[in-house]
């Protein structure tokens, strides 16, 4: 399983011909192409609009209360799950042409427990910006409310853009596993046989040689010694 991982982890044979229009529909690439829209769009709204200034005042600052810690947490989730879509994409790129079992473990938990983390990273974020959002003045944020509104929506919609590539990595992963039992073979070693006795020689066919008859002594009688 070390080196032919030919197949493992729910992909094609290592060596294959690329085909672009069955890989896009792979599930699992529709899926990072999506999360990787919603992210885009996170991050585009708060860095765009997700700080102003009052008229009288120059200093800028975040349209969710005032509150620095909630544009700096969704532009930073949104530019690290942007980065990691297009990571993972160019893995699912040249994972069929990755040959060795073990590297395929390690590339599908790697996504695995990134999946999981920006999952929860998300479903924080949304949690947040709302929380923030229903603190904030809209006198103060009129002009740039639905931008505001925007980033929400989008970081509720990637909990499940992301909670869909977690399933699928898991299923990779599943899979990976069911194919590494089936393959694997006990290298106990077979129980040797006993040595063999002489061909053509049976313990059972020995006889004794004709007129060798051992001379037998009449019962109670006993020879008087010889001096």
């Amino acid at each position: 399983m070390e080196g032919g991982g030919s197949g493992a982890y729910g992909a094609a044979k290592a060596g294959g011909a690329f085909d672009l229009l069955r890989f896009v529909q792979q599930p699992q690439v529709l899926a990072r192409i999506v999360s990787a829209i919603f992210a885009l769009i996170v991050f585009a709204c708060l860095v765009g609009d997700g700080y102003i200034n009052a008229s009288e005042d120059p200093k800028l600052f975040c349209v969710f209360n005032h509150n620095e810690d909630a544009c700096r947490y969704g532009i930073g989730i949104g530019v690290l799950a942007f980065l990691a879509c297009i990571f993972f994409f160019m893995v699912d790129v040249y994972f069929p042409q990755i040959s060795n079992a073990t590297d395929r473990k390690y590339l599908v938990l790697a996504d695995l427990g990134f999946s999981g983390l920006w999952t929860f990273l998300w479903f924080i974020g949304f949690c947040f910006l709302t929380n923030q959002w229903s603190w904030t003045r809209a006198e103060h944020v009129y002009i740039v409310a639905d931008s505001a509104r925007a980033a929400i929506t989008f970081s509720f919609f990637s909990i499940f853009s992301w909670g869909l590539l977690l399933t699928f990595a898991y299923k990779r992963y599943k899979m990976g596993v069911e194919d590494f039992a089936q393959s694997y073979v006990d290298p106990t070693p077979e129980v040797s046989t006993p040595y063999s006795s002489y061909p053509n020689i049976s313990h059972d066919s020995y006889q004794q040689p004709p007129f060798t008859h051992t001379a037998e002594a009449p019962e109670g009688y006993q020879p008087p010694p010889v001096y």
